[in-house]
Parts: C-alpha cells; structure tokens; sequence
C-alpha cells in the first residue's frame, strides 16, 4: 500500500511541475507581447532589479558644404535599413491584410513578386524570426509611405516594423563636379589611419561636430534606443566656400569638351576672383584606361610641373626690375641659341624672327629669353634666383588643402645646377610648379602687383552663426615697381591683340594673357622622340585687361591632335571668359538705373475682400473699404482703392465680371450651376446676366481676356 502512495505522489509532483513550468512559459509569452519584447533585467546594488542599459555615442549629422550662394555641394542623406517582427502581428490582422501588404512592397521594390514576399514574410513568421529584412537604404521618403502601408502602419508593437536604423551618407548632388577639391575622409584599414583629403578633411573639426550621448535599453531582441539624452550632440558647421557653382560647371563643361577632343591625358582649369584671392572654380579631369573622364586626381593643387613660356612673364619681370633692359630694347631673335653645346630653338621651327623689340619677342613667345636673361645675369646667376624668390616663386602657397608640393627653383652652386640652367630657366624649364602657383602669379600682375594667397573657404558656419571667417589674406603688398607692372600688363594684352594668342580674342571684353608650350616626360618617362613627344599646352591670364575681375590657368597634358597652348589651352580661356561675362551682373549697367519708379495706384481686380485686404496691406497699397461683405468689386482711383460691395444672393447668378477665373468658378459652382471658361486673364462677361435665377446644372460661359 506504502508503495501505492509513493507512486501517486510522484505522479502528482510531475503533473504539478509540469502546470507550473506551463505557466512560466504562458506568462514570458504574454509579457513579450505587451511589451515588444522581454526586457532583460539587471540587479542594482541594493538587491533591486531594473532594466539593464548602457550609454552610447551620439553622433551628430555632418556639415554641409556650400557653395558661395550656399548652394550645396555636399550634403548628408539618411537612409534607412527597414526589418520586421512578424510574430507580433496578430493572426486576425496579418491574414486579413499579408496580401495587400505584400502587393505594395512589390510594387515599390519589384525585385520581388507579391507572392514572393508573401512566402517570404509567412515562412519568417512560422520560424519565428524577430528581425527580418524588408530593404536596405531606404530614403526617409520610402521610410513614410512604408508606415503607412497595410500591417506597417500599426507601427512597430503591432505591425512589426522596424525602421530606426539610420545610416547616414554623403551624397554630392552635382556629381564629379568639384569631386576632388571636395575630398574626403575614409578610414584606412590597411595603414590604420584616417584619411582626410580636400576640404572634407581640412575642415573636418568643423564638419564633424561634437558627440553626444544617450541611454539603451536592452530588450530580448537586441539594445533601443530610449530617446534619453544624457550629453547633447553638436551638430557640425556648415563650410560656405568660395566657389561660384555656376562659374564651376561652365569650366568643367568647357574644359572636359577640349580634352575630349584633343584626346589628352588630363587637365585642369582654376578661375580665380583677382581681388580677393578666392577660388570661384577648380576643375581637375583624367583620362582613365576606356578614355573617359573624371576627377581622379587633384592636377591643380598636387602636380608640379615645368610651366614652359608661361614662366617668361617671371622672367621678364626679373630683367625690367633689376633694370637690365626695357621693353623697347631691340634684339636678334634669330630663331636657334647655343649654350654649351645644348641647342634651344624658337617656336617657329628655329627660323627666328630676326630684329625685334623684347615686347614683341614676349607676345610672339620667342625663346631668345634664354639668351637675353643669360647675358644680363651670367655673372650673377644668384640674382636672377633671388629676383624670383622675392616674387614668392620659390614658395609654396600653404593653401589650407593637402598636397601642394614645394615648387622647383634651383640655385647656383647646388647639384643640380649647370651652365644652361640660367638660360633654361629662362623659359620654364629646370623649373616647376603647380598650375595653382603659377596663377598665383600671374593674379598678383593683374591685381597691381598685390600677391593674395588663393583660399577655398569664405565663411564656417552653424546656422546663423557665424564660427569663423577667412577674409582675403595677403601675403606680398607690391611684388614689383608700378613701371614694371605697366610693361607687364602691356605685353600681356599684346599677346592676345598681336601675338601668339591673336586668335582668343573676345568680342565683349579685352582679354590679357600669356600662352605656354612644355615638352614634358611621356608614359614611359622619356622625353619621346620626334612624333612621340608629349607637351604640356597651358594659358594663363585675367580678363577684362582694363579692370581685371578674375584670373584663369588652363593646362592640357599630353593632347593629340594640337599642341600649342593658345590653341589647346587658350580656346578653353576664351569660352570660360565669354559665358562669366554673359553671367556676370558685374559685367553689365543696370537697365532701369536713373529711371523713376511708377508711383501710379495699380489695377484692382474683384473677388474675395479678405484676399484683396491682405495683398493691399502687404504690398502698402493704399484703400478705402466700408463694407464687410466677403466678396467685393474694387475702383482704382487717383490716391487709392475703393472697395465696394458686391451682392451675391443665394439662388441668384452672381455677378462675376473682373474677378479672376479661380473666384468665378467659386461663386457659380456655389450656385450648383457649372461653369466653361474661354480665354484666359480676367472674367469680362458671363453668358447668363447677373441677378437672374440660378437652375442647377445649367451652364455659364465665361469669357476671360
């Protein structure tokens, strides 16, 4: 009998653990559907249980970059991953709406059917899965129609959406355009740095902002965030640059459309304000191995390069301040000069252009430079040198973007040093420099000698806010007599008038400028032999010659089909010049100034008094009203407006001539009547006279001039 009992009782001890392990597991379930989600509990030191959580960076969104209009040349987009809990749904609502759901993921995502996500989303729900993607990067715009489709629009407890995982990107709404001043700033994996590149990485402790902090909490599916904020984030200021958006796509448009076909390796144009020093365009294209074009590599800022007869204007510079000739002076161009045994040939295939003024020898480019800075400076080739470094030539600029390498200006006594680098100097070789210390140059010319360091930023700001500003900065007040400026800017006219850029002349505007022509390394890193040359056609100058407002560089490497850089070069000058002067309200007199502005009341239309009141009061238009009807007819007179009331009975044709077509249409189709407009502008007469019993469905003609 003993035995009997112990039997029942373990029976009973079983039964019973089994209900009471049920039960557990019944009141788990119905907690995780109240509370999407069992919340994990943590134990505080005083014994107390609560729900676990933990702190974590906020990071605030990014700075824009602007434009100088503040137009926005880089932007940060959120996007967002977007899952879903099936098993929330309650099985009612998910039979009663899977399909209808289903038909609008397909039809806004088509990668897969309705049916297909229908199985999808069934098979996820009978295994169970908590968090199972809808999409990927989805735009904040898809983010809202998704809540309000069938199912979603329950919201997360209930529909099973989730879709507050933001990842936001950088976007560039205009392309390539500026891609590679722009920048970046990326981490590398491989050397275990960051990478901070053009002006996203130099002003990236602006753009950045500064971090905050907020509390999670952890729930059985994962940490969510509770939206309590123990250190506010700081968003990141916006960078406003100095470039012109539209004088931008003008340059690359241009410039692209030359290297194309000229078939080069690559090219770069930067347009430059003469006063300030600001940056209005940098274009930078490359040819990469199909033959297209974009903006790889910053050529502009990072490659140095022998400038070839643009250096002359240096050169000569040098010769009329250390008084060594005159502009008027009169030498040999005969075309081929000897130094040691090396052969330097004029441009014209060494037939040389024989007696000729220096003035007329820098517009036709000649190199008899080489022997004319020779002889003035052989028994002191450390002047020459010197002259130019006090030009700021042998500096870099220390512009705010990585990359600018220091320019190439040899001086006597050092290795590379011989007995032809004075007169190959002369002409732009044994020397080096970026396209962008070469406009630096030629911009000091054209702003009376006043040297200003090239800047891509203007302003930084959050807001309203102004954090900080970059006024033009300069950096030599006079970098040679006015006398030699004169000469300078004298020649540099000649050149597009007589010389080697007679061809880029602008019919608005005189243009002043110097054309180059470089033999530079080939692919192979040889100087190739006659018909495998490569040359590097450049042209630098300012417009308009008489009262300069921006200074151009244009450099062509490696082009095809020409080679001369009034040809190559020059052509993209000339186009970019014309369409910023077109564009350029600075350019042109104001049409309406001198002239008197009307003073005369304007022409009132009827309609509704409220609207009419509103427009008069905005626009201090001065009336006279004694009516409170809502709609009324106006009389424009010497010293205002009168306003007067204007009946429309009930059951009755209102009288709508003057009003606008909207307000007609309003008043008639009060009536229950419809009504057909012929013409356009202001109602001058309705087919049915005003007064007469409105009928329903009856038409009224309106004729509108």
């Amino acid at each position: 009998m003993s035995d009997k009992k112990d039997i029942y009782w373990r029976a009973y001890l079983i039964y019973f653990g089994f209900v009471i392990l049920m039960l557990i597991v019944l009141i788990k379930t119905v907690t995780i559907q109240l509370d999407d989600g069992t919340n994990t509990f943590e134990t505080s030191s005083d014994g107390q249980e609560k729900m676990a959580t933990r702190t974590v960076e906020k990071t605030p969104r990014r700075g824009q970059i602007l434009d100088a209009n503040y137009t926005p040349l880089v932007t940060s987009v959120s996007f967002y991953d977007i899952h879903m809990d099936p098993v929330v749904v309650k099985q009612e609502l998910f039979d009663k709406e899977i399909s209808n759901l289903c038909k609008e993921l397909a039809a806004m995502y088509p990668s897969k059917t309705a049916h297909e996500y229908e199985n999808y989303i069934r098979e996820a729900r009978a295994d169970s899965v908590r968090y199972l993607l809808i999409k990927k990067r989805v735009t904040n715009a898809e983010r809202k129609l998704l809540r309000q489709m069938p199912i979603f629009e329950k919201g997360r407890l209930k529909g099973g959406i989730i879709d507050n995982e933001e990842t936001i990107i950088r976007k560039r709404p205009h392309g390539e355009l500026l891609k590679r001043t722009l920048g970046y700033v990326k981490y590398d994996d491989v050397r275990d740095r960051w990478l901070k590149l053009g002006i996203e990485g130099a002003f990236d402790e602006y753009l950045r902002g500064t971090k905050g902090e907020e509390i999670e909490q952890k729930l059985s599916n994962g940490w969510k965030k509770t939206g309590q904020v123990t250190k506010e984030a700081v968003e990141g200021a916006n960078i406003v640059t100095t470039i012109d958006k539209e004088i931008q796509e003008v340059a690359h448009t241009e410039l692209l459309r030359q290297l194309q076909t000229q078939k080069a390796r690559n090219g770069c144009v930067i347009v430059m304000d003469v006063r300030t020093g600001y940056i209005k365009a940098i274009v930078n294209l490359s040819r990469d191995s199909e033959g297209n074009y974009s903006e790889s590599y910053n050529h502009a800022i990072g490659t140095r390069e022998v400038p070839g007869s643009t250096f002359k204007l240096a050169s000569l510079m040098a010769l009329l301040e250390d008084e060594k000739v005159t502009i008027s002076d009169i030498v040999n161009a005969k075309g081929v000069y000897t130094f040691y045994g090396h052969k330097q040939r004029d441009s014209n295939h060494g037939i040389g252009y024989g007696m000729i003024s220096i003035q007329k020898a820098f517009e036709k480019s000649s190199n008899v430079f080489a022997q004319i800075v020779n002889d003035a400076y052989k028994n002191e080739p450390e002047r020459y040198v010197n002259r130019l470094k006090s030009f700021g030539l042998g500096d870099s600029l220390g512009i705010s973007l990585s990359g600018e390498p220091q320019p190439t200006l040899y001086e006597p006594g050092s290795p590379n040093w011989s007995g032809i680098s004075l007169p190959w100097m002369a002409i732009g070789y044994e020397v080096q420099q970026t396209p962008l210390q070469t406009l630096a140059f030629y911009n000091a010319v054209a702003n009376n000698g006043t040297f200003v360091k090239p800047q891509f930023v203007q302003e930084i700001r959050r807001g309203n806010e102004l954090i900080k500003s970059f006024p033009p900065i300069v950096v030599n007040d006079q970098i040679c007599s006015q006398k030699t400026l004169g000469d300078l800017q004298t020649c540099l006219e000649g050149v597009v008038k007589r010389g080697t850029g007679h061809n880029l002349q602008s019919a608005y505007f005189d243009i002043a400028g110097k054309t180059g022509t470089a033999l530079i390394l080939n692919d192979n890193a040889q100087y190739g032999e006659a018909g495998e040359k490569k040359y590097l056609a450049s042209f630098a100058g300012y417009f308009p010659a008489d009262n300069p407002i921006y200074s151009c560089i244009v450099v062509v490497s490696a082009p095809t089909e020409e080679i001369y850089g009034a040809v190559v070069s020059g052509t993209v000058f000339t186009a970019i010049a014309n369409k910023v002067y077109a564009s350029s309200l600075q350019y042109h007199d104001p049409v309406n100034e001198g002239r008197n502005t009307k003073k005369d009341i304007p022409v009132s239309k009827a309609g509704n008094r409220y609207d009419i009141l509103s427009a008069y009061k905005a626009l201090k238009v001065p009336f006279n009203s004694t009516t409170n009807e809502k709609w009324v007819s106006t009389q424009t007179g010497q010293t205002g407006i009168q306003i007067k009331p204007r009946s429309t009975e009930k059951d009755k044709v209102p009288d709508v001539r003057g009003m606008t077509a909207r307000d007609a249409v309003y008043l008639i189709e009060n009536t229950g009547m419809s009504a057909r407009l012929e013409g356009f502008g202001t109602v001058i007469k309705q087919s049915i006279k005003p007064g007469t019993s409105a009928q329903n469905g009856v038409t009224v003609v309106l004729t509108l001039k």
